[in-house]
C-alpha cells in the first residue's frame, strides 16, 4: 500500500448504516431543491404541478459535500471537536442547507422552515427563487462565511479562520475546480504560517469529482503518485478516500471515517507536542509539521441519473448543474425523476409527517456545536470592542499649519505597537501585507510583535518568529483571504498594501462587500468587524519605482459597490491618519479604505483639529483661504489627498502672491462620500450643506488623489457640477521626480493656478501676467528637471507661511 493511504480501522456495520441514512437524507433533500415546489415526501406519484417553473442550482458537486457533512457530524460528536465547515464549491448551497435543516439549526434561526414536511417544502419552494435563498452558499445558509461565487478563496478563509482560535479545527472543502486559480493555489503554502501553539487547525479535503462546467479539472486527471507527492511538498499529509456508485455503502463510510479519524489524531499530536514540548528552534531540519489532508475522490452527480437520452451523466460533466431538464414538458423525464429521487428511499428518512427519523440524526451533534450553529460562523457573536489606545501620545505636535512634517504611517506605526500589546492575551487583532510592513514604514509594530512564520529560520532573519501577529506572504490574494477569514469569525484587523496593487484583490474586495450587505439583511446574523485597507506608497511617491507602481483605482471599484458598506478615506496628514484609524478599527459592517503616504509629508491640523475635521468628513480651512467675511468666495480650491493638499496650498499661497485680490476659499476632503447626495451615501452631504461649503455658482478647482472622474461621478447631482474643474491622476506616469508626476499629470500648482485664472469669471486681463507666471514655472521645471534629475529648488524648499 502507498505510504499516503490509510489502512482503515473498521467501523461498526449499525453506525455505517446510521451514517448512510443521513447521506442520503442530504441528497434527498438536495435534490429536491433543484425541484419539487409540492409533494415533498413524494406522498403521490409525481405530477408536473409538483415541478418549479425554472430549475436553478447545481446539482454534481452535491453529494461530495454531503459525504463530507455528514461524517463532520460523527467526529464532532464522537469527539466534542469545535469544528466550522468552509464550503468551497459554492454551487453546492443545497448540500449545506440540506445539512443545516436536518440538524435543526436552520429552523431556529427560519421558524416558518420548521424540521417537518411544511417546513420541507419551504425549504425546497425558498431555493434560488425571488425573495428566497440564492443558489449559491450565501449570508442565508446557517454555519458559511463566505459566498459560493468566491471561487478560490475557501482554504485562505479557513486559515484566517483559525488563526488565534486554537481549539477550533476549520475543514476547507476544495473544490478542484477551484484547486485552479491562483488565490487557491497560493493558499496552500498558508500552513507555513500556521502557529500550532495559539492557532487551530486547518483540514483541507480537495474534493475531486473530476469536472468543471464542461472541462476536466487537472488534480482529477492526475496521477494518484504525482498528485501525492504535489501535496507531501506543499507540507500536507495527504489521506485518499475514493467512493462512487460501485463502492459498497459499508466500505465508503468506512474509509471516510477512518480518514477523519486519523487526521484529527495527528492533529492533536501535532498541537500536544507544540504546546508542551520545546519551542520549534529550526523548521528546516524536519521538525515542522506535516499536516494531514484528505484526498476526497467521488464522481460528479454521484447518485443522480447515471444517463439521459442515452447520454452519461453520473461521473460526466453533464452532471454540474440541473442533470434532468424538462422534466415538467417530458414525461418520461419526470418518470425518471421521480424514480431518482425514490432511489433514496424517504419513507426510511422520514416520517409521515416529515420528520427525520432517529436514525438519521444519530451522528448529528448538538447546540454549538452543529455546523449551522457554530458562532465563529456567525462572527459577530464573538466580536469585542478593540482596546484601541488613546491618541495623545502618538499625536504629532502642530504649533501652526505646515511648520512641520512627518511620515504618517510611521507615526501610525507606534499607534499600532501599542493596540498589538494591549491584544497580546486576547489576540483578536492582527496585520497582514505583501512583504511591505518596513517598506510602507509600519515597522513600529515590531516592537510589540514579530512576522509569523513556521518554516526555516536563519541568523540574519529580523523580526520573524513563530508566535508573531504580523503575516506577510507576496500574495495579495492570501492576505484578503486571510483577514476576511479573520474577520468574519469575530477578530480584527488591517491590511496594509501598496495602493497599486491593492487591485489585484478587486473581486475578492467586491465579494466580500456583497457579503456584508447581504448579511445586513439576514436578521440572525450580527455584525462583523470592518474590514480596513491601506494603501500607501501610493501613486503620487512612485516615481522611483515607475507607471506599473502608479494606479489609484482600488477606489473607484470600491466604490461602485453597495454604498451602505464601503467607506474611503484620504487623511492629508499624520494626526488626521491617526483618528481616521481609530474611527476604522471602530467601524462594524463596512469595507474601510484608507489612503495615506509614508513619505515626510507637512503636519497641517493638531489632534483636536484633525479630530473635529476627521468628525465632519471635509471641511474650510479658513488659515489658508482669503475669503472676506460674510461675502462668497471668487473661487474655490478643494483637495482630498496628501499629495493634492501639498499642491492646492502651494496654489493657494501663490495666488496670495500673484493676485491677491481674489478671495479663495480652500476646502479639505478627508471622507470622499461626502461629496455624494445623501440619497446615494449615508456620508453624502445635504445639498444646503454642500452648498454653504462650496458655493452653488464659484468656480471649484478640484485636486484629488485618483482618477478626476470619480468627483464628478460622486458630485454629478450639485448645483455647482457645471462650475467643477477636478485634477488628479490621468494614467500619466514614469520612472521620474515627486513633482514631475503631478506635472506630468497638471495637478501641480502652476496648473491650479492656470485654472483660477481661465475659470474665474472677472478676472480677464489683469490676470495674465499670473498666468504667463505660472507657464513660465511649468516650463522651467520640464528644463530644470531633464538637467538635474531633481525637483527645482522652489518646490523642494516650498513651506506653507500663510503669506
Amino acid at each position: 500500500m502507498p505510504e499516503h493511504q490509510l489502512e482503515h480501522q473498521p467501523l461498526p456495520e449499525h453506525e455505517a448504516a446510521q451514517l448512510d441514512a443521513h447521506w442520503r437524507a442530504m441528497n434527498y433533500l438536495s435534490a429536491c431543491q433543484l425541484y419539487l415546489r409540492a409533494n415533498p415526501l413524494l406522498s403521490e406519484p409525481l405530477r408536473p404541478e409538483h415541478i418549479k417553473p425554472r430549475l436553478l442550482g447545481h446539482w454534481g458537486t452535491c453529494p461530495g459535500l454531503g459525504l463530507v457533512y455528514t461524517h463532520l457530524n460523527r467526529l464532532i460528536g464522537r469527539y466534542g471537536q469545535r469544528t466550522m465547515a468552509i464550503w468551497g464549491p459554492g454551487h453546492g448551497a443545497p448540500a449545506a442547507l440540506a445539512g443545516a435543516w436536518l440538524e435543526g439549526s436552520y429552523s431556529e434561526l427560519t421558524p416558518d422552515a420548521p424540521r417537518d414536511a411544511e417546513g420541507m417544502l419551504r425549504l425546497f419552494r425558498d431555493f434560488s427563487q425571488p425573495g428566497g435563498i440564492p443558489s449559491h452558499t450565501a449570508p442565508d445558509v446557517p454555519g458559511s462565511i463566505q459566498e459560493g461565487g468566491e471561487l478560490g478563496y475557501s482554504l485562505a478563509h479557513a486559515y484566517g479562520a483559525a488563526f488565534d482560535n486554537p481549539d477550533l479545527l476549520v475543514c476547507a472543502v476544495v473544490g478542484d475546480g477551484e484547486a485552479e486559480t491562483g488565490p487557491l493555489a497560493a493558499s496552500w503554502h498558508a500552513n507555513m504560517w500556521l502557529d500550532p501553539v495559539h492557532d487551530g487547525a486547518v483540514l483541507p479535503v480537495l474534493h475531486l469529482n473530476g469536472y468543471k462546467i464542461a472541462n476536466p479539472t487537472v488534480l482529477a486527471r492526475m496521477p494518484e503518485e504525482e498528485l501525492a507527492s504535489l501535496l507531501r511538498g506543499y507540507g500536507y499529509d495527504p489521506l485518499f478516500v475514493t467512493a462512487g456508485p460501485d463502492t459498497p455503502p459499508l466500505t465508503a463510510h468506512r474509509a471516510m471515517a477512518g480518514a477523519f479519524d486519523h487526521a484529527l489524531v495527528r492533529i492533536g499530536a501535532i498541537q500536544d507536542k507544540a504546546r508542551s514540548g520545546p519551542p520549534l528552534t529550526d523548521a528546516a531540519s524536519g521538525d515542522r509539521p506535516h499536516w494531514p489532508m484528505v484526498v476526497l475522490r467521488t464522481p460528479k452527480g454521484w447518485s443522480g441519473p447515471r444517463e439521459v437520452d442515452g447520454q452519461p451523466v453520473e461521473g460526466t460533466w453533464r452532471a454540474h448543474q440541473v442533470p434532468l431538464a424538462g422534466v415538467k414538458e417530458d414525461p418520461e423525464r419526470l418518470r425518471q425523476l421521480e424514480r431518482w429521487l425514490r432511489s433514496y428511499r424517504p419513507q426510511e428518512l422520514f416520517d409521515g409527517a416529515g420528520r427525520p427519523l432517529p436514525a438519521v440524526l444519530e451522528c448529528v451533534p448538538e447546540g454549538e456545536l452543529r455546523l449551522g450553529s457554530m458562532p465563529e460562523a456567525n462572527g459577530g457573536r464573538l466580536l469585542r470592542q478593540l482596546p484601541l489606545p488613546e491618541l495623545e501620545p502618538y499625536a504629532v505636535p502642530v504649533e501652526r499649519p505646515g511648520a512641520g512634517s512627518h511620515e504618517p504611517t510611521r507615526v501610525l506605526g507606534g499607534m499600532l505597537a501599542e493596540l498589538m500589546s494591549a491584544t497580546e492575551e486576547r489576540r483578536d487583532f492582527r496585520l497582514f501585507g505583501p512583504d511591505e510592513t518596513d517598506s510602507n514604514h509600519l515597522g513600529g509594530v515590531f516592537e510589540a510583535t514579530e512576522r509569523g512564520w513556521q518554516a526555516g529560520l536563519e541568523p540574519t532573519d529580523e523580526h520573524l518568529g513563530r508566535h508573531g501577529r504580523v503575516l506577510e506572504v507576496l500574495s495579495e490574494h492570501l492576505c484578503q483571504g486571510w483577514l476576511e477569514g479573520y474577520v468574519l469569525t469575530g477578530r480584527n484587523g488591517l491590511f496594509a498594501s501598496y495602493e497599486a496593487f491593492a487591485n489585484l484583490v478587486s473581486s475578492m474586495a467586491a465579494q466580500h462587500i456583497k457579503w456584508v450587505h447581504s448579511a445586513r439583511e439576514v436578521p440572525w446574523r450580527r455584525p462583523i468587524a470592518g474590514l480596513n485597507y491601506l494603501l500607501t506608497s501610493h501613486a503620487w511617491r512612485q516615481d522611483h519605482n515607475g507607471f506599473s507602481h502608479q494606479d489609484p483605482g482600488f477606489i473607484d471599484h470600491v466604490l461602485s459597490k453597495s454604498p451602505d458598506v464601503v467607506r474611503v478615506y484620504l487623511p492629508p496628514d499624520a494626526n488626521t491618519l491617526l483618528c481616521v484609524a481609530d474611527h476604522v478599527l471602530r467601524t462594524r459592517d463596512t469595507v474601510n479604505v484608507v489612503v495615506a503616504g509614508k513619505q515626510s509629508c507637512f503636519d497641517w491640523l493638531d489632534l483636536e483639529q484633525a479630530r473635529a475635521h476627521c468628525a465632519r468628513g471635509l471641511g474650510v480651512w479658513e488659515w489658508a483661504g482669503t475669503e472676506r467675511t460674510g461675502a462668497d468666495p471668487d473661487v474655490v480650491l478643494a483637495c482630498a489627498g496628501d499629495v493634492p493638499t501639498q499642491e492646492t496650498l502651494a496654489a493657494a499661497s501663490l495666488l496670495r502672491e500673484w493676485l491677491p485680490d481674489v478671495a479663495v476659499r480652500v476646502v479639505n476632503v478627508v471622507d470622499i462620500s461626502r461629496m455624494t447626495h445623501p440619497t446615494e451615501h449615508p456620508h453624502g452631504l445635504s445639498d444646503t450643506e454642500f452648498d454653504a461649503v462650496f458655493t452653488r455658482d464659484r468656480p471649484v478647482i478640484f485636486a484629488y488623489h485618483g482618477y478626476p472622474w470619480l468627483v464628478h461621478r460622486l458630485a454629478y447631482r450639485r448645483a455647482v457640477h457645471e462650475q467643477l474643474a477636478v485634477r488628479g491622476y490621468r494614467e500619466l506616469g514614469s520612472t521620474t521626480t515627486p513633482f514631475d508626476m503631478v506635472v506630468r499629470n497638471r495637478m501641480d500648482r502652476y496648473s491650479l493656478v492656470e485654472d483660477v485664472v481661465d475659470r474665474t469669471p472677472g478676472l480677464g486681463s489683469r490676470a495674465v501676467g499670473a498666468r504667463q507666471a505660472a507657464a513660465d514655472m511649468r516650463e522651467r521645471h520640464h528644463r530644470y528637471v531633464h538637467e538635474h534629475g531633481v525637483d527645482m529648488p522652489e518646490v523642494t524648499g516650498w513651506r506653507w507661511t500663510g503669506r
